[in-house]
């Protein structure tokens, strides 16, 4: 039955020549043959608009579509008006898919009439080398049926990216969910959106996608500026808005706990704030962190804490001082220290599971 069912495979393009070559491979020789591939070449100013045609002209189940940049949501949502397959996947045009990936998810999703399937995934390093463990403790999870009332599995496996997913297209449609243009953590806003709207939703442990790490050894972090800041404290509120009129405000608590620790070390860590733009991003996110009260969701370390407190007080000042103190000490961190700083432990996501509270 999978076998008749049409995936429309869905190609961002931007600044990739050297990648895509091997990203369309990777989806073209898949034994799963019944694909549809749609580039959308974002106005990249190299040769990735080119590379496209060319596999374009040699495979008919290519299609490609030229447009002025408008950045990745933008992208994906062309792409989605295109789609005209029963099934949708994303890939990353610097990434690319393991062998059989499309053959497997395909047999989930249509054996199990999921809304959308997760699978497992890997990453690698710049050059293809995969690394050693996938993203997934394939020990710990095995396959099963999540829930929004499991903040335990289910929260740990949903993770934010759409690329590691299969989505049924009529669902998609149904629920009205588009890539909010313009806004980081795109990917966050939709598949939260389509988790609180979902009937079924599957994981599998295979390993079916790689994310390249191109930027191994560097840090995003310290580059974000006050418009990212903007964005985030906008994308945040939309997926709050839609927790809260959705009455799924208990799996928020595990999300919010995540992010506010995620998003405040970005904040600390960057270098391209003045004071003026740091004030002016704490005032305009003291609703966010007014949350960790109104949730019952402690910091992940007691200092932290003691910040958030002070930013719900409008003690900014204070708070950039102790930040700059903190930022001095992280830049002699080795990287695994600073991301683990960066997200709560396990003791603190069980700490919450016994103070839940109906909010």
């Amino acid at each position: 039955m999978s076998q008749m069912k049409k995936v429309s495979v869905i190609v961002p393009a931007y600044k990739v020549e050297k990648y895509i070559g091997y990203c369309l491979d990777s989806i073209l020789s898949q034994s799963y043959k019944n694909i549809e591939v749609i580039i959308v070449d974002d106005g990249s100013p190299d040769d990735s608009g080119k590379i496209a045609e060319e596999y374009a002209r040699k495979d008919e189940r290519v299609r490609v579509l030229h447009k002025e940049n408008g950045g990745l949501s933008a992208a994906r949502n062309d792409g989605m008006d295109l789609a005209t397959g029963d099934y949708l996947m994303f890939i990353d045009s610097d990434d690319f898919l393991l062998s059989g990936a499309i053959s497997t998810m395909t047999n989930k999703i249509a054996e199990s009439g999921a809304d959308y399937v997760i699978a497992n995934y890997i990453n690698s390093n710049d050059d293809g080398v995969l690394w050693e463990k996938p993203v997934f403790n394939v020990e710990k999870y095995k396959e099963f049926e999540l829930s929004i009332k499991d903040y335990e599995d289910s929260f740990f496996i949903m993770n934010s990216s759409v690329c590691n997913k299969i989505y049924d297209f009529n669902f998609v449609k149904r629920i009205g969910v588009r890539f909010e243009v313009g806004l980081p953590a795109e990917d966050a806003i939709f598949n939260t959106y389509c988790f609180i709207k979902s009937e079924k939703v599957c994981y599998i442990p295979d390993v079916v996608y790689c994310y390249r790490q191109r930027n191994a050894g560097t840090s995003i972090s310290m580059n974000c500026n006050d418009k990212y800041f903007d964005g985030i404290n906008k994308a945040y509120k939309i997926i709050y808005d839609n927790f809260r009129e959705n009455d799924e405000i208990g799996f928020y608590r595990f999300f919010y706990a995540k992010s506010m620790t995620y998003i405040f070390y970005k904040f600390i860590d960057s270098k391209l704030l003045t004071d003026e733009e740091r004030i002016e991003i704490l005032s305009n996110m003291r609703w966010f962190y007014r949350l960790s009260r109104e949730l019952n969701v402690p910091a992940c370390q007691e200092s932290l804490g003691l910040i958030v407190d002070k930013i719900i007080s409008g003690d900014y000042k204070d708070v950039i001082d102790i930040c700059r103190v903190i930022a001095e000490v992280r830049e002699y961190m080795p990287r695994e220290i600073k991301e683990k700083m960066s997200k709560p432990q396990p003791e603190m996501y069980i700490k919450m599971m016994k103070s839940n509270v109906e909010v």
